[in-house]
């Protein structure tokens, strides 16, 4: 990984009417990196990204990608970003074959190159013996494999990617995150937006979390544990009954809370200070303590964590 930035946003701002949507963001991404993007619904992740695509307009500041000014020099930073969305966008009644070659077609890249460019990719892909199989016809892994392919096709030296296993099955995802980390080995910057928290850990080298439209922390997976991992998670049962999760942020030191197969996960900031908040509200309420254990947080819990700690 170099130390060039490839993407660099300079005090990006997006105002839509009386929302502010990005507030003044600055980062960079590094050359050779694969760099995450987090943050709960609504924090500006999508605007940010429709932003370095071009896709929405700037409200004030810049970025920079590859030394290109988003603002002013667009047509030049679209030849060199390949954006995958969401949902595979391909053209249904072509083959995969077709719809590669259009997507080079698009680029302007040379007839020669760009059979030989899609072969590469379709072998790359595991796809060529389906080549002739329309985009229609294909599974949902086999069509999330070939939007990536067509992003590729001119060679990008970006590569932004919005929930590339949305829906997958394992088996599905475990082969697109194979074929994400070797497209990296191989020289390519990968911009990834996801929900999946236990994934951006394991395979960001980087990651920035934005809520309310501010990057509230950007580090390495292992340093955004460090920084903000609670020491332990607090895992709390009641009897007779649960009480609703609404009334446990009422406890002094609670961050966030989980309730899975009738057991209270709790974020706190300082546990031994918490449980003996849990008590006494137990006490209150008439409540006895049935489930209680600490452990340390997850990928999840570390989130949490940190917005938590921004609100």
């Amino acid at each position: 990984m170099s130390s060039k930035c490839i993407l660099e946003a300079k005090n990006l701002y997006k105002k839509y009417k009386d929302l502010v949507a990005v507030n003044g963001i600055n980062f960079c991404v590094r050359e050779g990196e694969i760099f995450g993007f987090l943050g709960p619904n609504g924090a500006g992740k999508t605007t940010t990204v429709r932003m370095f695509c071009g896709l929405t307009k700037i409200t004030s500041g810049d970025a920079y990608i590859d030394g290109h000014s988003i603002t002013s020099e667009g047509k030049k930073v679209k030849k060199i970003i390949g954006v995958v969305p969401d949902i595979s966008n391909l053209y249904s009644e072509l083959t995969c074959l077709d719809n590669l070659l259009f997507s080079g077609e698009m680029y302007g890249i040379p007839k020669k190159k760009r059979v030989e460019k899609a072969e590469e990719l379709l072998r790359f892909f595991g796809l060529w013996r389906r080549r002739n199989t329309k985009f229609k016809n294909l599974s949902k892994g086999l069509k999330r494999r070939l939007t990536l392919a067509a992003a590729l096709m001119h060679d990008p030296k970006i590569l932004f990617l919005d929930e590339p296993t949305l829906g997958l099955d394992v088996l599905s995802k475990r082969s697109m995150w194979d074929k994400i980390i070797k497209l990296n080995d191989m020289g390519t910057t990968i911009f990834l937006t996801t929900h999946n928290i236990y994934e951006a850990f394991k395979i960001c080298q980087r990651i920035a979390v934005i809520n309310k439209g501010e990057i509230v922390a950007i580090e390495k997976p292992e340093g955004l544990r460090r920084m903000f991992s609670a020491r332990e998670v607090l895992e709390v049962s009641f009897i007779p009954n649960n009480p609703p999760a609404k009334e446990l942020y009422s406890i002094k030191g609670i961050i966030n809370v989980k309730f899975e197969r009738g057991v209270f996960k709790l974020v706190v900031e300082n546990p031994l200070d918490t449980l003996e908040e849990i008590v006494m509200y137990a006490k209150r309420k008439g409540l006895g303590v049935s489930t209680l254990s600490l452990r340390g947080a997850d990928a999840e819990e570390v989130f949490l964590n940190i917005i938590g700690k921004e609100r």
